[in-house]
């Protein structure tokens, strides 16, 4: 295996750091770095050891194959009682005319758009108001279920839940286990932020504290049910912060094992309270990405949010421990948009996709939420492409 060679070419670099040899030793026997060789990949990798190290890692779980989906979000309102220093999406109650309130009608009338459409899920998360809470979002799921049952929902992130089991004076346990009778599928991994208080203070003050978004995910995960995980990285963060909080994921797959899917998301500066902040760079997100793979070992997918990130960065993140690139996410999501992410009107196709992820050397593999093959698109042909194009004019070769 060709990755496999690479990290025998970087142990035998004699000029290599001894804690960068270390680390890459660990890697190439399968195991685990600590918390101080993880520190030190931040500070002293460099992008194309870390490439070689996480593709490794990549490639021994998954080859080639890289997974995508096809799925459509609803985000009920983006007006919030939360005031998050990154967010650019949310507006406050008292400016709640330039947001939207969606009613149950207004959503179901937004799922019964796709009906006939193959998606398999359906991603709801959006602002915390009081009128959407344990009642609304239990008949919600029940609805969307009775309407059309195989579609997976997955929806709401322990902010909004830690929000609505609190106002409905229950616990998480019951919480939960409410939301799973009315047809919860799986949760996404919105609302991790930095979990460490001195930076989750400073940006999300208010909201749920990293324990609680961990013990509502730990609590989903003994119903039985799988997660996703995140982080928001490249603001006012440290890199002894992205580590706390590797580590703090680490430990609850350990322990519960439900997570699928790591997803590191970028923060962007647009209309925001960080505004004046400097964006990361696309090679700090690849080394991110990277270090992300290594450092998360139990972790079986790493995920690039290709509306957040972009096309062009979203194909290289492929050779930087990702093997995910999320959905055809073929809708109006504003979230990252409002943000000022790469893509503005996030929409692909699945040829798209498929030749996106073709045109880098992998292997497109249409999953479902919980990472089911649906298709294999490696020898796949797209009508499009079998359509007869008309003939080529060729020079005229003079043999004389």
């Amino acid at each position: 295996m060709q990755s496999a060679r690479k990290i025998e070419t970087i142990l035998q670099d004699k000029t290599l750091e001894a804690p960068l040899r270390q680390a890459a030793e660990k890697v190439f026997e399968g195991q685990r770095i600590t918390e101080s060789e993880g520190l030190y990949l931040f500070e002293k990798g460099e992008l194309a050891y870390l490439g070689a190290l996480a593709n490794f890692i990549r490639e021994q779980k998954h080859g080639g194959r890289t997974y995508f989906n096809r799925n459509f979000h609803i985000e009920p309102t983006n007006v919030c009682l939360y005031t998050c220093s990154f967010c650019s999406y949310s507006r406050l109650i008292k400016k709640r005319e330039e947001g939207w309130e969606y009613s149950m009608d207004d959503i179901m009338e937004i799922v019964r758009k796709y009906d006939g459409e193959p998606v398999t899920e359906v991603h709801i998360v959006g602002g915390v108001l009081p009128q959407y809470d344990v009642g609304f979002y239990s008949e919600l799921f029940r609805r969307i279920k009775a309407h059309r049952p195989e579609l997976h929902i997955k929806a709401l992130t322990p902010v909004e839940y830690h929000y609505i089991f609190k106002k409905e004076k229950i616990s998480y346990e019951q919480g939960m286990r409410l939301m799973k009778e009315a047809g919860l599928d799986s949760m996404p991994g919105g609302g991790a932020e930095i979990f460490h208080p001195e930076i989750r203070e400073k940006i999300a003050g208010g909201k749920c504290t990293g324990e609680q978004w961990l013990r509502i995910h730990e609590i989903w995960h003994e119903l039985g049910m799988r997660s996703n995980a995140t982080m928001l990285y490249g603001h006012i963060e440290e890199y002894r912060h992205r580590i706390h909080h590797l580590e703090q994921l680490r430990q609850l797959q350990d322990k519960a094992g439900g997570f699928q899917t790591f997803i590191p998301l970028k923060f962007r500066n647009k209309d925001n309270e960080m505004s004046h902040l400097p964006e990361a760079t696309v090679i700090e997100d690849l080394r991110n990405y990277a270090i992300s793979r290594i450092y998360l070992d139990n972790f079986d997918h790493i995920k690039a949010y290709w509306p957040m990130i972009g096309r062009n960065v979203a194909q290289l993140s492929l050779a930087f421990g990702v093997d995910d690139i999320d959905g055809t996410i073929d809708d109006t999501t504003k979230i990252y948009s409002m943000a000022g992410s790469e893509e503005q009107s996030p929409a692909l196709s699945t040829r798209e996709l498929v030749n996106l992820i073709r045109r880098v050397g992998r292997q497109a593999i249409e999953r479902d939420t919980l990472y089911n093959v649906i298709e294999d698109y490696t020898d796949h042909e797209f009508e499009e492409d079998q359509a007869f194009k008309g003939y080529t004019a060729l020079p005229v070769v003079n043999k004389n």
